[in-house]
């Protein structure tokens, strides 16, 4: 990809996509700018990821895309991003993941022949009931520069005929996410005395449709968080409060409910857990950098790479207590302690931007 004139616009509209790319804008510098479509529309939440990532807040580039469905919020991002394109004219336009904001922004991007670099590139779970692979397959079609976060996800751009000069295995910005993020110990210890746990506990969290919308999936997952025999902090995210409610499942004395927390306070809370249990793709990333043992509530996964080195197993709601046990082991855990994280090795955002930048960085990962 040939230099240009311009900023390097770096997309994101949800949590997940401020935390990850904070890294990737900060080796930019002033090359690049933070464009902000709002999908994650909590400004109070919002705007408190942008400060703990050590960015200012950023008003949202797009109007209009909170609520809506998925086609909604897509059509929405893409025009208005497209738009703003034709004004600013970047150089490239840097996507992340496999949100609905990275669906749009790579489609603006490409319809505007603008070169669009995809972080996290090649994440595949075969499973095209998630919203989020058929996201993945539209992004590959449309990027110029393909940021593979191991070799595998390099191996599946590769089968899906994407060239092979344009796929580059750059590791994961989430390695360097976490380790900025880490709190120190008198901030972990404020927060576990803040919720009223000692290290031991169990760590959960669900929000995926896939259990949410599934009212014997949910209360199946719930009864065996009840289970485990260890106290469990479950900070509820809201699509799975309201299908609590909706449900009339109640939690089981040992679990106890809290408000989404802010990611330095979920890093806090992971760090002394014993074990975490969770249908996000980003723990599965997150734990191999902390060395902490997962249980997966799901029934795929775009990050084998987790399993494969340990960190994580996949579990059906009905089969978590069994594997919790067997991840809570004290040996899995001093094992995990000396696996380092396939996701890289905390330069991916170095990488990112010089790609982004239309320069081959010296070192890629291997």
């Amino acid at each position: 990809m040939a230099e240009a004139a311009g900023r390097v616009a770096v997309v994101l509209g949800t949590r997940p996509e401020i935390i990850k790319l904070a890294p990737v804008l900060a080796a930019l510098g002033a090359d690049g700018e933070a464009v902000f479509t709002g999908q994650h529309y909590d400004a109070e939440l919002t705007d408190a990821v942008f400060r703990s990532c050590g960015l200012d807040p950023v008003a949202p580039a797009v109007t209009g895309v909170g609520g809506g469905t998925r086609a909604q919020q897509v059509a929405t991002m893409v025009g208005q991003l497209a738009d703003l394109f034709t004004r600013t004219r970047p150089r490239a336009v840097v996507v992340q993941g496999d949100t609905n904001t990275t669906n749009a922004g790579a489609q603006a991007g490409h319809y505007l022949g603008i070169p669009v670099v995809h972080v996290e590139a090649g994440l595949r779970s075969h499973d095209r009931t998630m919203p989020e692979e058929t996201n993945r397959l539209l992004v590959s079609a449309l990027a110029d520069v393909h940021c593979a976060a191991t070799p595998e996800n390099a191996r599946n751009l590769l089968d899906g005929g994407v060239p092979a000069d344009a796929v580059h295995v750059t590791g994961n910005p989430v390695v360097e996410a976490v380790r900025a993020l880490l709190p120190s110990p008198e901030r972990a210890a404020a927060v576990l005395e803040r919720h009223g746990v000692a290290p031991g506990f169990v760590l959960a969290t669900a929000h995926r449709p896939e259990n949410t919308d599934d009212p014997v999936r949910l209360r199946t997952l719930v009864d065996q968080l009840g289970a485990l025999g260890r106290p469990v902090v479950l900070p509820l995210h809201p699509r799975t409060r309201a299908a609590l409610a909706r449900e009339r499942i109640a939690l089981p004395a040992a679990v106890r409910d809290h408000p989404p927390v802010d990611h330095g306070t979920f890093l806090a809370l992971a760090v002394h857990a014993s074990l975490l249990v969770s249908d996000s793709g980003g723990v599965q990333e997150e734990v191999t950098v902390l060395g902490k043992p997962l249980v997966v509530v799901r029934t795929s996964t775009e990050r084998p790479e987790s399993v494969a080195a340990g960190f994580s197993v996949l579990s059906e709601p009905g089969d978590l207590a069994a594997h919790a046990e067997r991840m809570a082991r004290p040996e899995v855990a001093a094992a995990l302690a000396r696996t380092p994280s396939p996701y890289g090795d905390g330069l991916a955002s170095q990488r990112v931007a010089a790609l982004a930048l239309g320069r081959v960085p010296e070192l890629l990962a291997a």
